[in-house]
């Protein structure tokens, strides 16, 4: 534990697994206090919780749903009243319909508007809330995807249309917030193994013909793209803001 971020209070939303809880992991093994938001997996939340008690700092599970928008004020008034501030936001929470092209006559447009709902207006209300209350000098780190700039494969429109609206939104707080040497920033995973992963290529193991646009042939470790995330959150980060940063190895190089 480096103790960089020691003393301050970081919320991830989506924390409860897969990159959410790795990012999490990071951020409390350099000594910040920690919340983490789920939607129904209580038990992975609260096992999460556990691990991060046990590296010794404070850490805490919030049950709320994205979708609803009314919930992020609540949400970030709980983290400020348990832990009495708060200095970073990692927008984290999203989820991904499954994969159709807009021509499909059975096209799933509520899975598709839902999927709009968590990614662009869910992101923006937590934000919103947290803004006013961030401490100077904080942070606001959105996990965006690589599909925000490329769309990589048939069937993700709605996708990168939700993450590419992310890194626009987010590019106009950096400069809402800037006077208060809060940075904002955008950091575009590809494709990792994971839940939403598996939900996409139905497997958490790429097919050669993915890995071979990557320079670099094979997934991104959660490891890795929560060190980035570590980075833009502690002292080193800032004076970085408004940058959109692909973890992708060189996949649109």
């Amino acid at each position: 534990m480096s103790n960089e971020l020691k003393g301050k209070v970081a919320l991830v939303t989506g924390g409860s697994r897969g990159l959410g809880a790795a990012i999490a992991s990071a951020l409390a093994d350099q000594g910040a206090d920690v919340a983490i938001t789920y939607v129904a997996s209580a038990e992975k939340a609260e096992a999460v919780v556990e691990r991060l008690k046990a590296k010794g700092v404070r850490a805490l599970a919030i049950q709320t749903d994205q979708a609803d928008t009314a919930a992020a004020r609540p949400l970030v008034a709980r983290v400020v009243a348990h832990f009495g501030r708060l200095d970073i936001l990692v927008n984290n929470a999203a989820i991904v319909a499954k994969g159709q092209k807009v021509d499909d006559p059975a096209l799933d447009s509520a899975a598709l508007d839902r999927q709009w709902q968590v990614n662009v207006m869910g992101v923006v209300a937590s934000t919103r809330a947290a803004a006013p209350v961030l401490s100077d000098g904080g942070r606001i780190i959105f996990i965006g995807s690589l599909n925000g700039t490329h769309a990589l494969v048939p069937g993700v429109a709605d996708y990168a249309g939700t993450k590419a609206a992310i890194n626009g939104y987010a590019r106009g707080v950096a400069r809402d917030l800037g006077g208060r040497n809060i940075t904002v920033n955008v950091v575009q995973p590809g494709a990792m193994p994971t839940d939403m992963m598996a939900e996409v290529f139905g497997s958490t193991v790429a097919p050669d013909e993915f890995l071979d646009v990557h320079p670099i042939r094979r997934l991104a470790t959660l490891e890795e793209v929560s060190a980035l995330v570590c980075f833009l959150a502690g002292p080193n980060g800032g004076y970085m803001t408004g940058s959109v940063l692909d973890v992708a190895g060189g996949a649109v190089s």
